[in-house]
Order: structure tokens, then C-alpha cells, then sequence
């Protein structure tokens, strides 16, 4: 069997899976990114990872590589902030050492457009965007049916975007506003202690410091009616309505994906987002944006949209 190498480097964990053409993920695997803090004990680790998952009955046609702040153009990843890993890191030519097949490497975000339009919701489509909403805030374009990767391939950092005009919390990367501090798994976080500070009323998140507090708490508060959970919910919602709106001038998408660990909120966060999408559209775009979950959630979005990056070409 034909397969490709899927791999997701995240903040926390490396993700890995062995991916066919028909988008089935045959065998998964993780390890923690963090044990590696140098970029070559890393590397070792993930070639012996890929080989302890190949045997006889598959084919390795490539690797495909999703990584924050990774350019698809020069084969690195370049100064991310959820990283260990400092300046420009070779991560194509390392992994080259070991392996003498195609490997590409792109932003983890526009990953995860393309495996939407290979393997998701989009493939009738040609213009859409996708949003992966997890530690951090990520954007894929695509446009006219072509990704949009950029100069040097860095097209799509959406989550840097100023939405306060400098003058609001700093993202990963220093940005006063940036719009990944407001709207992301930390982002949301954040906003909890700006209500408890805001509002009065009761709340079981009052419990909490900071460490503890985690989005599976926030969500439950939520669904239980607390007013404090259910306004952060709403409040991220308006944000994120508001950008995406903003977003959707520069290339009239004809849907956005939604994708990430925030999603499992479900409702509570996609319907004040698609509300404030809908109310701050320009007038000629509005009811003409589809606001979508995912078509990969019930699979590995991120594995699946790195392989992508081969199968596209196979």
C-alpha cells in the first residue's frame, strides 16, 4: 500500500500518522515535543518513530510536515514562539539525513486548508479559508483553487493580525492586539479573569487560579449557565466574528472552516461567531459566507493536512 507520513509538530506533542490516498489514517502515534529541546535529538527521535511505524506492506511515497511558523518555500521553521527551537531550523534537510524521499514542510494552518480541500468539506470548493483555533490562532487562504502560501511561504498568520489598534494583550510573537490573544485556547483563558474582574456575579471560575483553569472547566461552567463562562464564550465569539468579517474582503471566501481543540465547544462559540461574521460583513458579501466546522474533526485534521502536502502532488 502507497502511504504517506503525516506529521504535526506541535508546542506539546508531535503527532504521526501513516496516511493512504483515500485519507484513512492507518497508524497513529505521539511523543512529547518537548523532551527534545535540541532540534537534532528531535530529529533522531522522529526518523526512529517513522521507521518503527513503516513494515513490509507499505510504500513510502513522502513526509508531509505541519509545524507553527513554517516556511514552505525554504524548508524551516523560523523563529516560532511555541518552540523550543530558536532562529532558523533546517528542519528538511535534517530529516533528508534519514530519509531520502519527498519531504515538505508548510504552516500548520494552511496545512490544514489543503488537507480540508484533499481530503474534507472543500473539495468542490475554491475559495475558502480555514482557522485552526488551538494554543494559538492560525489562518489557511485558499484562493481561485490555489493555496496561498506567500513570498516565503508564511502567507496566513491571521492569529498576528492587530485587531485593537496596538493597544490590547500581546500574542506569542509580541503583537499588542494580535487576535490569537483573544481567540484560542489561551486566548480564552485570558478572558475569564477580564470578566471576573468586569462583572460581580457568582461564578465557580472564581475557584480557579490561572494554572488550574483549563477549557474543559470553562465549557462545562458554560453549559451549567455561568454567567461568567457564557459571557467569555459570547465575547470570543464577537471577536472572532468581527476578524473573520475583516478576512473575508480580501478574498470573498465562499466558506470558513473552523478547526482545533476551542471547537469542542461547539455552539456556544460558533454561534456568536457566526452572528457578529454575519452582522459586520460589507453589505455585498452578506448571506453569501458559509460558517463550517471542520469536515476532518472526527479524524486528525492536523496529520491528515500535512500528508496532504505530498498526496497533492501524487
Amino acid at each position: 500500500m502507497k502511504i504517506v507520513v503525516g506529521i504535526d509538530i506541535g508546542g506539546t506533542k508531535t503527532k504521526l500518522g501513516l496516511v493512504c490516498k483515500k485519507g484513512l489514517t492507518h497508524i497513529e502515534t505521539s511523543f512529547p515535543t518537548t523532551d527534545y529541546p535540541l532540534i537534532d535529538d528531535f530529529i533522531k527521535h522522529l526518523s526512529k518513530t517513522i521507521s518503527d511505524l513503516l513494515n513490509d506492506k507499505f510504500e513510502l511515497l513522502g513526509i508531509g510536515i505541519g509545524a507553527p511558523n513554517a516556511s514552505s518555500k525554504n524548508g524551516t521553521i523560523e523563529n516560532a514562539a511555541n518552540l523550543k527551537w530558536k532562529g532558523v531550523v533546517e528542519v528538511v534537510e535534517k530529516l533528508n539525513v534519514y530519509f531520502d524521499i519527498p519531504i515538505k514542510i508548510m504552516n500548520d494552518a494552511s496545512a490544514a486548508a489543503l488537507g480540508e480541500k484533499i481530503f474534507g468539506s472543500a473539495k468542490e470548493m475554491d475559495d475558502f479559508i480555514t482557522i485552526t483555533l488551538g494554543t494559538g490562532l492560525g489562518g489557511g487562504i485558499v484562493a481561485n483553487g490555489k493555496l496561498i502560501d506567500g513570498f516565503d511561504g508564511f502567507a496566513g498568520e491571521l492569529g498576528h493580525i492587530d485587531i485593537t489598534l496596538g493597544d490590547g494583550r500581546l500574542t506569542g510573537l509580541g503583537v499588542k492586539g494580535g487576535l490569537e490573544a483573544y481567540v484560542s485556547v489561551t486566548g480564552i483563558k485570558r478572558t475569564v479573569y477580564h470578566m471576573l474582574c468586569k462583572y460581580t456575579e457568582a461564578s465557580i471560575l472564581r475557584e480557579y487560579s490561572y494554572k488550574e483553569l483549563d477549557g474543559e472547566t470553562i465549557y462545562k461552567a458554560a453549559l451549567d449557565g455561568d454567567f461568567i463562562a457564557q459571557k467569555t464564550y459570547n465575547y470570543t465569539g464577537k471577536v472572532l466574528g468581527g476578524a473573520l468579517a475583516n478576512f473575508v474582503a480580501f478574498t470573498q471566501p465562499e466558506a470558513i472552516f473552523l478547526t482545533g481543540g476551542l471547537l469542542k465547544s461547539g455552539v456556544l462559540l460558533l454561534e456568536p461567531t457566526r452572528k457578529h461574521l454575519e452582522k459586520n460583513l460589507l453589505q455585498v458579501y452578506k448571506g453569501k459566507v458559509k460558517l463550517l466546522e471542520s469536515g476532518l474533526t472526527d479524524r486528525n485534521p492536523a496529520v491528515l493536512g500535512a500528508a496532504s502536502l505530498i498526496w497533492n502532488e501524487n
